[in-house]
């Protein structure tokens, strides 16, 4: 195999394989962020075209939304299970198949099987486990920086692709808007499956910041989906786990289920353009992207409970204070900053309690449960926020709501016991 050969020639010049795994993990993650993100650009488009309801074609994306997390603590028990290679190839080949075959469709029930069902298990098996698992395999020191760099990578697809869709969109349709991600996670499986390894010592080498090669453990023997929910019935006896559970499912309530599904409507109701309000939704990507790899540097030094008092209090002030921008462009690039700066920096702070609290064996599973919360409360908004701008003719009241929600797991989070590090002490990872 090409790993196999690549590795040691890094190894000579002081570069560990590590950052070729995180490298490719970024890669997998970008085109499947864009393969959820991008979804939200199309929803006035096929009321056009079909004249779906609003409700309906949100009710679709819910489903996706819900199994990208239902999928994260089995996506996690699989690859411990078949190894990361094969998961994550069939998992994008599921994307694949789902954002390709939605280009013939023509009939509703047809939107919630491809965007749905197969888009949903695809990026589910693809989603923030993946990242945490390598950086729990592959690295012990810079552990969180990794974390962070892996999970903007969802801003960073965003970035990429969101406003080319908009502008594909405009120019040639919403089918030929679909094409580039196609063929980015066609590419992405492609190169997962030439430089892919699921353990540090298949190429000869300890994890980064170890120096001893340690085997990987063998692949449990027991069924994936019964190690998951014992992994469940063990964490949910621990009470810092609902804590993480309730913050994380107002976290998915108030960003992908909301922002990144109803953000662009909500703008075009306010007389923006396509292309403009999906120039603002990746200028929040941009911010994100810093906003996070900032939150993994601070969680390896810092109280990640305050961290996430933090985050979580600014994202319900910014989502508050959004009805005040007079959705303008300058007001929304004021909105766009704040909010975008904490997108999804809860991540690295809530997988470092995670680990501290449930160890490093267990932290990536019982993270896959905690990212269901968060997919749960994305579902809730994706589908509340088409409801109620069905019967009341407006999305604001879905955005005071998650706003308030957000302030309420500020408060939430800093009931989970205190981490014996003291402040501003660089952490275990």
């Amino acid at each position: 195999m090409l790993s196999s050969v690549l590795a040691p020639i890094m190894a000579r010049r002081g570069i560990h394989y590590g950052w070729v795994m995180t490298g490719l993990t970024f890669l997998v993650m970008v085109v499947t962020a864009a393969a959820m993100g991008n979804l939200g650009v199309f929803l006035v488009p096929l009321q056009k075209e079909y004249g779906w309801d609003t409700a309906s074609i949100s009710g679709a994306l819910a489903v996706r939304l819900l199994l990208f997390g239902f999928m994260g603590p089995f996506a996690a028990a699989l690859i411990q299970r078949y190894g990361l290679r094969r998961i994550v190839t069939v998992a994008l080949a599921l994307i694949v198949a789902g954002l390709g075959l939605s280009t013939t469709m023509n009939q509703l029930w047809q939107l919630w099987i491809y965007w749905g069902l197969l888009t949903g298990i695809g990026t589910g098996l693809t989603a923030m486990v993946l990242g945490a698992t390598i950086a729990n395999r592959w690295f012990v020191k810079r552990r969180g920086v990794v974390l962070g760099l892996l999970t903007a990578s969802s801003a960073t697809g965003q970035l990429a692709f969101l406003p080319l869709a908009a502008m594909i969109a405009d120019s040639a349709g919403w089918r030929m808007a679909v094409i580039p991600v196609v063929i980015a996670c066609a590419v992405a499986g492609l190169l997962m499956l030439l430089l892919g390894r699921d353990h540090p010592s298949e190429v000869g080498l300890p994890a980064y910041g170890e120096t001893k090669v340690a085997p990987p453990p063998p692949p449990p023997s027991s069924n994936p989906f019964k190690t998951a929910f014992l992994v469940l019935g063990d964490a949910s006896r621990n009470p810092a786990f609902w804590v993480l559970f309730f913050s994380f499912f107002v976290c998915g309530l108030s960003t992908n289920g909301l922002v990144q599904t109803h953000f662009i409507p909500l703008c075009l109701d306010f007389g923006m353009q396509n292309v403009e309000a999906a120039s603002v939704l990746a200028m929040m990507g941009a911010f994100d992207f810093v906003g996070t790899v900032l939150s993994g540097w601070l969680s390896d030094r810092y109280d990640s409970r305050k961290l996430l008092a933090w985050y979580y209090g600014l994202r319900g002030l910014s989502l508050l204070f959004l009805p005040m921008s007079t959705f303008s462009f300058y007001g929304l690039t004021i909105f766009a900053v704040f909010y975008g700066l904490d997108w999804i920096a809860t991540v690295p702070p809530t997988v470092k309690l995670a680990g501290q609290e449930f160890g490093r064996e267990k932290a990536a599973l019982v993270f896959g449960w905690v990212f269901t919360g968060h997919q749960l409360g994305a579902a809730t908004a994706a589908f509340g926020a088409g409801i109620s701008r069905d019967a009341l003719a407006s999305y604001l009241p879905a955005f005071y709501t998650a706003g308030a929600a957000c302030m309420l797991a500020s408060i939430a989070v800093l009931m989970i016991r205190q981490n014996p590090a003291p402040r501003g002490t660089p952490q275990a990872a």
